[in-house]
């Protein structure tokens, strides 16, 4: 049923309201059911799971807030009485109250400052709970799945996102309930000294309670706009960093820079938009709140004229109208808080409840006693398609047994990298199986916790910032220099290496910034080989090396890792003629050649 039909067209009555049958009570009820409403509640029940276990800090800073308010409520009525006490020239109490006013204030300074302070700490401990929360998740969800966000996204998410969360779901709570407070202590004492007075001090809230419904709509309507324009802006500076290379050989950065320029367009516009409708709801509410004044003085004046009341309650009077109106504001304005802490936390629990990756953990680990012998991979009649209908690999098979480099070739996006990622967990096949199997046959389903004995060279530059040591114990923590180094010298990287400044502490840029193409290779080789993992994958890892080198390295790993499993994605005759056996992607068929094939395929390369 449609939530936003008119009355006249609901035809149907659900629950109690088959017995009223009122139009008005089942559009209602439409609205509740068309998720709106559950969505916020299951927005901030996920939100609480992280804020209850600081509910102590929470009650304690709650407790603080009022004991702010209260001494600040004491601090007016003392002042009220001090200027009754020296307008009457009457200074009997004048030091007593005085002394009271400043403690109070005081007091009430050093509360506010530690509910500042703790306020501030505790958003601080959230934000890195759900952030730290959030990356575990992000880190350990499937590949294929996650992959359908931009970077930009996910970091716009990771941190903007979580920052709104955080920052509401320590204070929001306490903010409702220290502005209950004193909206209802200032309306108290108001009420105390005039009647009328209180009422006239709530004149504005019909006004700002018609007004909230509207503005909580267009404020969450803007607040998506916003975030969704940013992330697309975040990604398109996060692509355009990460492909500068690229762009600056084509000479296109006049391109990218009127690229950005729109998307900051698009932004402005949306942010400008925001704020003048800001401006607006301002003015409207001001120009309210300046005509409650006006009432209020007006009347505390016909009050001050007839002798009914003295300056200094006129004082307390208008200062206190003011407060209230301002208390109540805030009790309004702490919606449109939780309503974007809503919005975020929604973006974020998309993330958080992605699919994980399979994990097979107690077969997996068993399979440790038999990775000195190697093991072997095998793919048995193995179908998959990213897209449905689409399909990149078809009853395909495959085995790579310890002892073996075999190759894969093929055209470019025919699969082959596909099947290292099928190999490697992250994706897994529609139909059959890929298995890692020991020398007794004994096999577990390849998953997350597989890639354990896996060492993995992707397609281009994966070196990271920071030293070439750093980056190798990436894979090794306690990896002593001396092994760096011999994993350096089977990946023939030792011979530039010991050449830089500082050796395996020298420092590299972003992608390995400092080294050539070829050299950043043998690095990501040389850190594939520290991690001495029973299987190797090389994606077009040796393409940027010279023959020679290229067959040292290959020679190098299989001579001293004798039971290493090692598997190939290339394009390089002198490669195929070190394999064991060749297999051809191509058609979403996965063939093994021949001998004379694989000769034949080297001789045409």
């Amino acid at each position: 049923m449609n939530p936003y039909q008119k009355p006249d067209d609901i035809k149907e009555y659900s629950g109690f309201n088959k017995i009223l049958k009122s139009k008005f009570i089942q559009m209602m009820i439409n609205k509740i059911d068309d998720g709106t409403f559950s969505d916020f509640f299951d927005d901030w029940r996920w939100i609480f799971s992280f804020s209850k276990q600081y509910k102590w800090a929470i009650c304690f800073y709650t407790l603080m807030g009022i004991l702010s308010s209260t001494l600040g409520l004491v601090s007016a009525v003392a002042s009220k009485y001090m200027i009754d006490i020296i307008t009457n020239r009457q200074i009997g109490r004048l030091w007593q109250l005085a002394l009271l006013m400043i403690f109070s204030t005081v007091i009430s300074l050093l509360f506010s400052s530690l509910v500042s302070r703790y306020a501030t700490k505790l958003s601080i401990y959230v934000n890195n709970d759900i952030q730290a929360s959030i990356f575990d998740k992000i880190i350990d969800a499937d590949w294929l799945e996650l992959s359908q966000y931009e970077n930009g996204d996910l970091l716009n998410r990771f941190n903007n996102d979580v920052n709104t969360v955080a920052s509401n779901a320590v204070s929001w709570l306490p903010n409702i309930i220290i502005a209950l407070y004193t909206f209802a202590a200032t309306f108290v004492v108001i009420l105390h000294y005039d009647v009328i007075m209180a009422f006239i001090a709530l004149l504005s809230a019909p006004f700002l309670l018609l007004a909230s419904r509207f503005l909580m709509r267009k404020n969450r309507e803007y607040r998506q706009k916003v975030l969704q324009m940013n992330s697309k802006l975040m990604s398109y500076e996060s692509e355009t960093f990460y492909n500068i290379d690229t762009i600056k050989s084509f000479g296109v950065m006049d391109h990218y820079s009127h690229g950005l320029r729109k998307w900051q367009k698009k932004l402005r516009d949306y942010t400008l938009d925001y704020n003048m409708f800001s401006i607006k709801t301002n003015i409207a509410t001001s120009l309210v709140s300046t005509f409650v004044t006006f009432v209020a003085f007006g009347y505390c004046l016909f009050l001050l004229w007839s002798g009914r009341i003295e300056f200094g309650t006129m004082t307390l009077f208008l200062q206190q109208r003011t407060q209230l109106s301002n208390n109540f504001s805030s009790l309004v304005n702490i919606i449109p808080g939780m309503l974007n802490s809503s919005v975020s936390a929604h973006r974020i629990r998309e993330l958080v409840e992605l699919p994980r990756e399979q994990h097979i953990a107690e077969e997996s680990a068993q399979m440790a006693r038999a990775a000195e012998n190697g093991f072997a991979v095998r793919m048995s009649s193995v179908d998959f398609a990213y897209v449905e209908n689409n399909k990149v690999l078809t009853d395909s098979d495959f085995l790579a047994s310890p002892g073996e480099i075999i190759a894969l070739v093929g055209p470019s996006g025919e699969g082959k990298t596909t099947m290292l990622r099928m190999i490697l967990g992250l994706i897994h096949p529609d139909q059959g199986a890929v298995d890692l199997v020991d020398r007794d046959q004994n096999h577990v389903t390849i998953n997350a916790d597989t890639r354990r004995y896996f060492s993995y060279v992707p397609q281009g530059n994966t070196l990271m910032s920071g030293t070439i040591a750093e980056n190798m114990r990436v894979v090794k923590e306690d990896a002593t220099d001396e092994e760096i180094v011999e994993a350096l010298k089977t990946a023939c990287a030792w011979d530039f290496v010991q050449k830089l400044d500082d050796g395996i502490y020298s420092t590299l840029g972003t992608r390995g910034r400092g080294l050539s193409e070829g050299q950043a290779q043998r690095v990501s080789i040389a850190r594939a080989v520290l991690r001495d993992a029973p299987v190797l994958l090389l994606d077009e890892a040796t393409s940027a090396l010279d023959v020679e080198t290229e067959r040292q390295v290959l020679r190098n790993i299989i001579r001293q890792h004798p039971n290493k499993t090692c598997i190939v994605t290339t394009h390089r005759p002198s490669v195929l003629n070190m394999c064991q056996r060749v297999y051809r992607v191509m058609d979403t068929k996965v063939t093994e050649l021949d001998e004379a094939a694989s000769s034949r395929m080297a001789q045409d390369f």
